[in-house]
């Protein structure tokens, strides 16, 4: 469990074993439109982990500022100084800044667990929300060589709606859950570490694919020799239209209207009344003309984004350890 003194720093007294580390990275606040609304994200994400049916998990947060607002139980926040990936204001940077930024920040979160390592982590996007049984699963299937989130729901607070996706791996940075072990964390690695050193140890490849990257890792983790199995229920939701999205993904024509179960299973609160809700789910404002879908990601080709220090350039090639 955490403690919090005086000061809000943490010191770590251990009881419970830990089976599974939620671990998510924050944005620099140069590349938001409105930090506070970030904190408000993270503050309801981490509402919803907290709901866990099981309290054999803790909760690792990386970033460049402390959240103004109590953290959690179980939470240990980890600031970093790192320069903001990109000179652009707005979290709309393009992928390699946010690449390089959230992969070196998640390098971090992995050094701070190795000291007291759980068995299972599992990345989260810090405006997501995560099922409540997903830490009592994980403590069910200590063995398991871990798990892929393919089904969810992706959901717009803006409409108040939401669909079903059977593929949100593709598009959702919160879909997977792997054995601490696999990501082969350097020794020589600590929470002080520059970016350059950081993606030294792990290596480009890894840090592209399977600390910042969704899109593809299934099938990175399956060319590293891991088959993952797949999340037997819904396992997150994917928070869309928030005004702090890099991807800007938008929910588009008719949705189901918001339902008890998001807030049950995934603490998701209604962001609107009843009939509000039902008019941007099925009315008018559903089938807007002026909106024109974006290529599905699946019919997207991957394409590596580093090379070398810094977030510009192209991956040339597999580099350093993998897993």
């Amino acid at each position: 469990m955490w403690e919090f003194d005086r000061s809000g720093r943490y010191s770590h007294v251990w009881g419970d074993t830990i089976l599974l580390a939620f671990v998510t990275t924050l944005r620099h606040p140069h590349n938001s439109h409105d930090y506070a609304g970030v904190e408000r994200l993270l503050y309801e994400s981490l509402s919803s982990i907290s709901q866990q049916t099981s309290d054999a998990y803790r909760i690792v947060i990386v970033g460049n500022r402390r959240p103004q607002f109590e953290l959690p139980p179980r939470t240990q926040f980890v600031e970093v100084d790192f320069d903001p990936p990109s000179q652009l204001a707005g979290p709309c940077t393009g992928l390699s800044p946010v690449i390089w930024d959230k992969g070196t920040k998640s390098g971090v979160a992995l050094a701070a667990l190795r000291k007291t390592p759980p068995d299972f982590v599992m990345f989260f996007d810090a405006d997501d929300f995560v099922h409540r049984n997903v830490a009592a699963h994980v403590d069910e299937n200590p063995d398991s060589p871990g798990w892929v989130v393919k089904r969810g729901y992706m959901y717009s607070p803006r409409r108040n709606a939401y669909v079903r996706r059977r593929r949100l791996h593709r598009i959702c940075g919160t879909s997977f859950i792997i054995p601490f072990g696999a990501y082969r964390v350097p020794e020589c690695l600590d929470v002080d570490a520059s970016q350059e050193a950081i993606a030294e140890a792990f290596g480009y490849d890894v840090l592209q694919r399977a600390l910042a990257g969704h899109r593809y890792q299934l099938n990175w983790w399956q060319d590293h020799g891991r088959t993952l199995q797949t999340l037997p229920f819904e396992g997150a939701v994917y928070r869309v239209e928030t005004g702090e999205n890099h991807s800007g993904n938008r929910l588009l024509g008719p949705c189901r209207p918001y339902r008890q179960h998001l807030l049950d299973d995934f603490a998701v609160r209604s962001s609107k009344p009843r009939a509000a809700t039902w008019w941007s789910s099925i009315g008018g404002p559903a089938w807007r003309p002026d909106l024109r879908p974006r290529r599905p990601s699946f019919l997207r080709a991957p394409q590596p984004v580093l090379h070398g220090p810094g977030p510009s350039g192209a991956l040339a090639g597999p580099l350093g350890n993998t897993p």
